[in-house]
């Protein structure tokens, strides 16, 4: 650029000057333009690192009441379903339940089984093995009628979707009758605590 104010040049096309108020507009619009640019290209960039791994939605269910089976086969447990939408079809689903189980069985082989399903899929379970039971958690046997054990399940899913996914509990006992939030002897005293169960789904941005 020519210092000093501007003028023609051999070709009669005007050329601003240092001195010349269009120049230094100019000048400091193009500087600026050059700037935001960069700066949006960084912020993307930071914007793309933050967002993968981190939490985008919360979703809880609690379940205070109890629940009871007899069945040998897998049975929803009533009120124990939590729903969720992930955002994209890339993010991962951190399902957490907080639960104990008990028995009515004091003694002999009556094994408390609990399933993860995701809708109707069975998710999270133990391979098969002869006639070994397999699920999600389970309480074992030959302890007494009074104890509660932990039914807690952690499992990061992949659904892969972006319509509504519900996860659930499914319970089911080999004998005697299998409790959820309270102990299979339930008895009408201190010893005999009752606990609040939940579900809760974490959105994790992939």
């Amino acid at each position: 650029m020519p210092t000093g104010p501007g003028g023609l040049d051999a070709n009669g096309v005007w050329q601003y000057g240092e001195d010349d108020t269009e120049a230094l507009a100019s000048d400091l619009l193009n500087l600026g333009m050059a700037s935001i640019s960069t700066e949006v290209g960084l912020l993307d960039a930071a914007v793309a690192a933050i967002v993968t791994g981190q939490i985008l939605q919360v979703v809880s269910v609690t379940k205070t009441d109890t629940f009871s089976t007899t069945s040998t086969s897998l049975t929803d447990v009533t009120g124990f379903t939590a729903t969720i939408t992930p955002s994209s079809t890339s993010s991962e689903i951190l399902v957490m339940t907080s639960c104990v189980i008990g028995s009515t069985a004091a003694t002999g082989s009556r094994t408390v089984v609990l399933q993860l399903l995701r809708d109707s899929t069975q998710i999270f379970k133990g391979d098969t093995a002869g006639s070994r039971e397999s699920g999600s958690a389970a309480r074992p046997p030959y302890i007494s009628a009074r104890d509660l054990d932990s039914g807690n399940i952690q499992h990061l899913d992949s659904p892969s979707s972006t319509s509504p996914v519900t996860y659930k509990i499914q319970m089911k006992v080999s004998g005697a009758t299998g409790t959820l939030g309270r102990s299979g002897e339930d008895g009408d005293s201190e010893a005999g605590t009752r606990v609040p169960s939940s579900i809760t789904l974490m959105e994790v941005a992939g």
